[in-house]
């Protein structure tokens, strides 16, 4: 699709100059179920490697997933899951920062601000509404304004990096544009942040050869329970050439996701089995269910701990937000500042 045009291009050249050189990453994932293998392939695997390179800020976008999730014990249950999920998985809260979106009020009247300058034909032209709209079914504000909400939790921590997948490029332009707009209209106040394109997060199928997504039911959860994972990975859907016939493992979802997880000799060794023939998917499902349990074997370990000792998430993500508020306080005051709102962190 088309990107939207910038708001006032001038703008956003001027304020590209304030764009800090040491990598800044923020990336916020909702909890809206337990994350899958297409979570942690197509973001969550990024953040980690990425938390090495800069400062890193993550969050779980509850705020995000109200749209859709309505039962209030649910939501807490699953931001709960996501953080145990994320730290288990190797998210280091001593390298990054690591919190809940609504723990940051900041970000709430950030987003009015950036409100008042967010053109309505910015927001209709944006996939989640336009996709809603044309098939008919209901759109509320919440998802009408999520752009701008999404662009106030980029902007509130000076991030210039967000890692997205190519579905999402369209919101961090949409965020350089209003960011861009509020500089033109009241100084040099918000760094213009760059998407940085997940491209694995295409990449990986779900159990009817999909892209895996909650929306299709197609899923395997990173911490599947046993019975479970096995059972999903036997059902994986598979085509119907001979045993005997030669496969291009180029064009197999098995084998995609097999190599996500196995080693490089491994991998090697299954494209030759592919490609030989004389062989059945179920020997392939077995071997997928064998590698997907090894390479989250200490992940799942280290996530039994953690459920067990309540604290220790607890404090992980109060240390988080409060290291977020800092920062949001911060970037909010020079924006209260500048347009207007004079009364300081201090005065409130």
């Amino acid at each position: 699709m088309t990107s939207p045009e910038p708001a006032n291009a001038n703008a956003s050249d001027a304020a590209a100059a304030k764009e800090p050189t040491q990598l800044r990453v923020l990336s916020g994932i909702q909890p809206t179920g337990r994350f899958h293998w297409g979570n942690y392939f197509g973001a969550i695997r990024q953040y980690i490697d990425l938390q090495h390179a800069g400062d890193a800020y993550y969050f779980i976008a509850d705020l995000h997933a109200l749209t859709t999730v309505r039962e209030p014990e649910v939501l807490r249950s699953f931001v709960r899951e996501a953080a145990l999920d994320l730290v288990a998985l190797g998210l280091d809260p001593k390298r990054a920062t690591l919190f809940v979106q609504s723990d940051v009020p900041e970000v709430t009247e950030l987003t009015w601000l950036l409100l008042t300058v967010t053109p309505m034909g910015l927001l209709e032209r944006c996939h989640a509404y336009k996709e809603k709209k044309a098939k008919g079914l209901p759109a509320d504000a919440g998802l009408f304004t999520y752009p701008v909400l999404m662009a106030a939790d980029i902007l509130a921590y000076d991030a210039n990096t967000v890692p997205v997948g190519d579905d999402q490029v369209q919101h961090v332009e949409v965020c350089r544009d209003l960011a861009g707009t509020f500089n033109h209209l009241y100084g040099e106040v918000f760094t213009l942040p760059k998407a940085r394109v997940i491209e694995t997060a295409a990449r990986v199928p779900g159990t009817d050869g999909q892209k895996m997504s909650k929306s299709y039911d197609n899923t395997i959860q990173v911490f599947e329970e046993p019975g479970k994972l096995k059972k999903k990975v036997m059902r994986i859907t598979t085509d119907s050439r001979p045993m005997e016939a030669p496969k291009d493992p180029e064009t197999d979802h098995l084998f995609e996701l097999y190599r996500l997880m196995a080693s490089a000799e491994e991998t090697a060794a299954m494209a030759e089995t592919y490609r030989r023939g004389g062989f059945g998917y179920g020997e392939i499902k077995k071997a997928l269910h064998a590698a997907a349990e090894q390479f989250f074997a200490e992940a799942r370990t280290r996530r039994e701990a953690l459920a067990a000792d309540p604290a220790t998430i607890d404090g992980i993500l109060e240390e988080g937000a409060a290291r977020a508020r800092e920062q949001a306080t911060r970037v909010l005051d020079r924006a209260r500042a500048a347009c207007g709102l004079s009364r300081g962190r201090g005065d409130r």
